[in-house]
């Protein structure tokens, strides 16, 4: 009996010959179920880009472990602290940083702006030279070369490469008394963007700097920094040399390792992501009710052969499956067209990046198609839509009552 509703149930959801409407309500919530699946594969993978395009951003711009001053702003002995950092074998590398907040200037346009001053060594520490969007790297040659976040690049409209073109950074100075004079009020310096490099909520009006600019616009001594970023030879050992480096470094430092410094961050992506998958998650509960309609719809067309059924032996339970493994073939129809249709086009946006980010960017949406994806859509459809078709195929055909 069993094998006999399946087949019923495939000829009725196949079969040419029938009530027009009913094959159009059927098939309408097959496609809703499709474009529905759809739309979520397509989202969650366009978030799982995103969170490896985050991830990728930060690891280029956090490094395994960070050093900072526990008192202060300034690194206390920072030439001991080197000596020190040299002797640890799990250390690959290590760069000096200073971070403060600046006001740039660019003819009429201005805005504040996250000033990250770094040494030589940053890039074997941090590789952002290769997240670049255009121009290049600092060469470090002259003091006054920056990188640029993309989107505080293009609101103060400032030409990259140009040589010619300055813009002017304008650090407060520190201070008492009475102000008689500009140069008074802000430390001043000329820059040119050589570079521009894409942002996130982290990055969003970054400049990277030659650290002899941030001490300058600072009056901080030679050699002085804000933190030390440390590359590890194993980023997975960082928990064991974090431990390590406190106690080779003493109490006076304050040592980080990269999940401790976003951990925030990550936190709000993940928040973010569970939002969009129960907004999605809803859209296909809401789509199940085309379902629920074509179920019933399917038994009072069906009536008169559901009464010959019946006669010819087959008990209500049988008939309730039939209805139940309709509904099932639509749903099934649903998540794997969805699934096919949502790849081809995230593989197209992989192949092709036709679909920008932003009007004024050249950067595409990154998409990211992991097995998961498949896992999380297929599981959600298929929840709601065996509920629904179990639910209505208890309905009596009469009376609309469950039974």
């Amino acid at each position: 009996m069993k094998n006999t509703a399946f087949y019923i149930a495939t000829r009725y959801l196949l079969a040419k010959k029938g009530s027009t409407a009913v094959t159009f309500i059927t098939w309408l919530a097959a496609l809703a179920m499709m474009v529905a699946v759809t739309a979520m594969f397509i989202i969650i993978s366009v978030f799982s880009g995103l969170e490896d395009l985050n991830q990728d951003l930060i690891a280029n711009l956090h490094a395994d472990i960070t050093v900072k001053s526990k008192q202060g702003k300034t690194l206390p002995d920072i030439g001991a602290a080197e000596k020190k950092l040299k002797t640890v074998a799990d250390i690959a590398n290590f760069s000096k940083v200073i971070e403060e907040k600046v006001y740039i200037n660019f003819r009429e346009n201005g805005d504040i702006a996250n000033l990250r001053g770094v040494d030589s060594a940053y890039v074997l520490v941090n590789p952002i030279d290769k997240n670049i969007f255009y121009g290049a790297y600092p060469s470090f040659k002259y003091s006054n070369e920056v990188l640029m976040e993309n989107k505080l690049d293009n609101r103060l409209a400032i030409p990259v490469g140009d040589s010619a073109d300055f813009a002017e950074l304008l650090m407060p100075k520190p201070g008492t008394g009475i102000i008689s004079r500009e140069e008074d009020i802000f430390e001043k310096r000329q820059i040119v963007v050589s570079g521009v490099f894409p942002g996130n909520d982290q990055l969003d009006n970054t400049i990277i700097s030659p650290i002899e600019l941030t001490r300058e616009l600072l009056n901080l001594p030679k050699g002085s920094a804000y933190e030390i970023v440390i590359k590890l030879k194993n980023p997975e050992n960082a928990d064991i040399v974090k431990q390590n480096l406190q106690q080779i470094l003493g109490s006076k430092y304050d040592i980080k390792t990269k999940e401790e410094e976003n951990a925030a961050f990550w936190k709000m992506i993940n928040t973010e992501k569970l939002f969009i998958y129960l907004i999605f998650a809803l859209v296909i509960f809401i789509t199940t009710f085309n379902l629920a309609g074509a179920v019933i719809i399917l038994q009072l067309d069906k009536k008169e052969q559901a009464k010959s059924l019946i006669s010819l032996g087959m008990n209500l339970k049988t008939l309730r499956k039939i209805y139940f493994y309709t509904g099932l073939l639509i749903v099934l129809f649903g998540i794997v067209s969805g699934l096919i249709l949502g790849s081809i086009v995230g593989y197209l946006q992989m192949q092709t990046g036709f679909f920008k980010a932003g009007e004024n960017t050249d950067l595409p949406f990154p998409v990211r198609i992991r097995f998961w994806n498949y896992i999380i859509v297929g599981c959600t459809s298929a929840l709601f839509g065996v509920a629904v078709s179990w639910i209505f195929s208890k309905i009596n055909r009469s009376n609309f009552t469950i039974r």
